[in-house]
């Protein structure tokens, strides 16, 4: 008689993505409490936390179906629920229907981008992503949140803005656009020395003024992918055009 070999899984990836999860859950409560700089504060650990136990995975070759379930359960509550929840009680409560169905909208597109994800996952190059990631989806609204409440921009305003970034993030979440994953960097080879300088510079400018430097990074990759479609297709409307001539 065969044997069943005993079902089980990785401790440290799963550690991890729970330390992610409970982050999310965290920033859901600061979030309903009024609290809204414990809840940024709260998902941005939950990304590095996020980023870090993929990370790990793929080192120690621990990449697991029941790991990636798990991951995205926890990206849909740390990354989706939490940033709807501190968007719709702190900007877009006032806007009544029309802020609450931008904040479900919101969450919505960043299950179904995860879903797509799941299922797609060994379909493509993992290099790239199809659609805006959901953290980096995060990471954009509450650190735009964080922006007008230090430059203390109007109700008015604020609500105009982040109203508009939940409906710009849906899109690109579920868009067919591709975002690049950074998955094909390898850590723990050899590389030449100017890259740590380098790495060491950008933590410098970083800490400098932490909050905007992240903000501004995050609208930057937010912008690279429809960026790159542009680029490519002038690209390769001057190739055509030399192919003529």
């Amino acid at each position: 008689m065969k044997r069943r070999r005993k079902q089980g899984v990785y401790i440290l990836p799963s550690l991890l993505t729970t330390i992610s999860l409970f982050a999310g859950f965290y920033g859901i409560i600061e979030a309903i409490n009024g609290h809204p700089e414990k809840t940024i504060i709260a998902i941005l650990i939950a990304a590095f936390m996020d980023g870090l136990d993929g990370c790990i995975a793929r080192l120690t070759n621990t990449v697991t179906v029941f790991g990636a379930e798990y991951d995205s359960l926890s990206d849909l509550v740390t990354f989706g629920i939490a940033p709807a929840i501190l968007a719709f009680t702190y900007t877009l409560k006032p806007l009544g229907r029309l802020g609450f169905l931008a904040a479900f909208l919101y969450v919505a597109c960043g299950a179904l981008r995860l879903a797509r994800f799941n299922t797609q996952a060994k379909k493509i190059n993992l290099n790239y992503f199809i659609g805006l990631p959901i953290p980096a989806a995060a990471i954009s609204i509450i650190l735009t949140i964080n922006i007008c409440r230090q430059w203390q921009f109007s109700a008015g305003i604020t609500q105009f803005v982040i109203l508009g970034l939940s409906y710009l993030l849906s899109f690109l979440m579920v868009s067919n656009i591709h975002y690049h994953s950074f998955k094909d960097l390898q850590w723990v080879k050899h590389r030449p020395f100017q890259n740590l300088v380098l790495f060491v510079l950008l933590m410098v400018v970083i800490m400098v003024h932490p909050f905007f430097m992240l903000w501004a990074i995050s609208i930057a990759y937010l912008i690279s992918g429809p960026a790159s479609i542009f680029f490519h297709k002038r690209v390769q409307v001057q190739a055509e055009a030399k192919g003529k001539t």
